[in-house]
């Protein structure tokens, strides 16, 4: 009997050929009618593409899964990411303890254990999250989850700076597979007019996590000590990588494809292959899958222009969280627990980022579809055009606020702002780098991840001698002109960036 999917049961060598409608047994790779998810029709394969989902439902193929299977895969790659996140802020109110119980007060270690693990998270898109494109999402998603835990655990029981630091690096790079390796899980299982809601659930992970972690950790250091800022990590993480073991499945594509040619070849003796085979050696496809992030971040206008604005923003984000603890004890007084939730207004913006893009995304895109009778990415674009003024009204909000000491209310207020603001330019642009080149989504991400994890870490050491000189007035005015000035890029996109994304010209060779 014909297995359904290809997968769960051993085929026989004779359901094996008639179940792919075989027309020659002797070639090399055996001729067999296919069927194409992305352009629903069936065709002929000749030569070495001929392994393919078995038609439009084949139980094996993740876009078919169950909206159950589906919804747990993306909450553990959110949550997961949303540990990661946290980590870059949570750690930032115990500083002053690290640097006391190691009997230093070296303000340029102090800013080093904060920016080592972005600079980490720098690393990691470059290197670890490519690979997910040769060997599939899920071995590089398990050996991260359990590097960052290994290196948590390393981290909360340093006996010395070196080691906590370098244990900060590691989890940094650790870090960056759950955060940019999510957009290809929700690429490989969700249709093109459902992305945007999956990417708005996985996006709540990384960026509450960066909100969520100054408000546990001003508190628990108040309580519990510093350690215990990074035992949490480790003992969530642990849950994380239990949890994944048991419930992550793999989603890409060419990896499960592989995995049933493999399956055939053994039952009948005879070669199959995919229509994602090459005949290069494992060596030169490591190579290429290492040089794809780059080539979309030096050679594609499109991956640039979106990875420039996500970057300043995303710096922004840093220097408002590096310097809101000084901010709210220095000029109001708070204590470091209370300090804390001076970080709310950016939570709360980014929740009404999350609703307002959510709802809209998807229905934009279907409305899109109906008048023009296609979809393309650029229609996920015009909440970039809001968020591009958001942020520099927020800023300015903040800023004067701040600067003549209105109520703390008020500039809390403002940074609701800069927090909407925020999360639409990061989930319009991540979304439409999924959208736009949904095969190599983790490479795309990963060189928008990349660039802005190294703004995100040289940036905002800036941000204290700014307000010194400046005043947080004038000093948060410059960064939302700066803003500002990136405004029209957003119009750009929306008018060419369909025609320079499919240009050739702009189309680096990624296989």
């Amino acid at each position: 009997m014909h297995p359904s999917n290809g997968l769960d049961s051993k085929p026989s060598p004779e359901s094996s050929v008639e179940s792919f409608s075989t027309t020659e047994k002797d070639a090399t790779c055996v001729n067999v009618v296919s069927y194409d998810v992305e352009s629903g029709e069936q065709s002929q394969d000749e030569g070495d593409n001929i392994v393919h989902w078995d038609g439009p439902s084949d139980p094996a193929n993740p876009m078919n899964w169950s909206e159950a299977r589906k919804w747990i895969t993306i909450g553990l790659i959110s949550l997961s990411s949303f540990n990661v996140s946290m980590v870059s802020t949570i750690f930032a109110p115990g500083v002053p303890e690290v640097l006391k119980e190691f009997h230093t007060n070296d303000s340029s270690l102090a800013s080093l254990m904060v920016s080592i693990y972005v600079m980490g998270s720098a690393v990691g898109p470059l290197i670890l999250t490519p690979i997910t494109e040769i060997s599939g999402r899920l071995p590089m998603t398990h050996a991260a989850n359990v590097l960052f835990m290994a290196a948590a655990i390393v981290c909360a029981a340093s006996i010395n700076m070196p080691m906590l630091i370098v244990a900060r690096l590691i989890m940094g790079v650790a870090s960056s597979v759950p955060v940019t390796v999510g957009g290809g899980f929700v690429a490989d299982m969700m249709p093109m007019e459902r992305r945007g809601t999956a990417m708005t659930i996985w996006t709540v992970g990384p960026l509450m996590g960066m909100v969520t972690g100054p408000i546990f950790g001003g508190y628990m250091v108040e309580t519990i000590g510093w350690r215990w800022t990074v035992w949490l990590e480790a003992i969530l993480g642990g849950v994380i990588v239990i949890a994944s073991v048991i419930l992550l499945r793999e989603t890409y594509a060419p990896k499960i494809l592989k995995q049933k040619a493999r399956k055939f070849e053994k039952a009948t003796g005879q070669r199959y292959c995919t229509k994602f085979d090459s005949d290069r050696s494992a060596g030169q496809l490591l190579l290429t899958s290492l040089a794809r992030p780059i080539k979309f971040l030096f050679l594609s206008p499109i991956v640039m222009i979106v990875s420039l604005y996500s970057s300043v923003t995303y710096s922004y984000m840093y220097i408002l969280f590096t310097t809101f603890t000084d901010v709210f004890e220095n000029v109001y007084g708070f204590s470091p627990g209370q300090a804390g939730l001076g970080y709310m207004g950016l939570g709360l913006g980014f929740c009404f980022g999350q609703i307002t893009v959510g709802y809209y995304s998807d229905r934009h895109l279907k409305k899109q579809e109906k008048i023009h009778g296609k979809m393309k990415p650029e229609d996920r674009l015009p909440p970039l055009v809001v968020g591009c003024f958001l942020v520099p009204i927020g800023l300015f909000w903040y800023g004067w606020a701040a600067e003549y000491r209105v109520h703390w209310v008020v500039p809390i207020m403002g940074t609701f702002f800069v927090g909407a603001g925020i999360y639409y330019v990061h989930l319009v642009t991540q979304v439409y780098l999924v959208d736009a080149y949904t095969r190599y989504a983790a490479s795309a991400v990963s060189a928008e991840l990349a660039l802005r994890c190294i703004f995100g870490a040289t940036i905002p050491l800036a941000g204290t001698p700014l307000y010194d000189s400046l005043g947080l007035g004038w000093g948060n005015s410059l960064l939302g002109f700066i803003a500002l000035a990136f405004a029209p890029t957003t119009y750009y996109l929306l008018k060419y960036g369909e025609r320079i994304r499919t240009n050739p010209k702009f189309m680096p060779k990624m296989a």
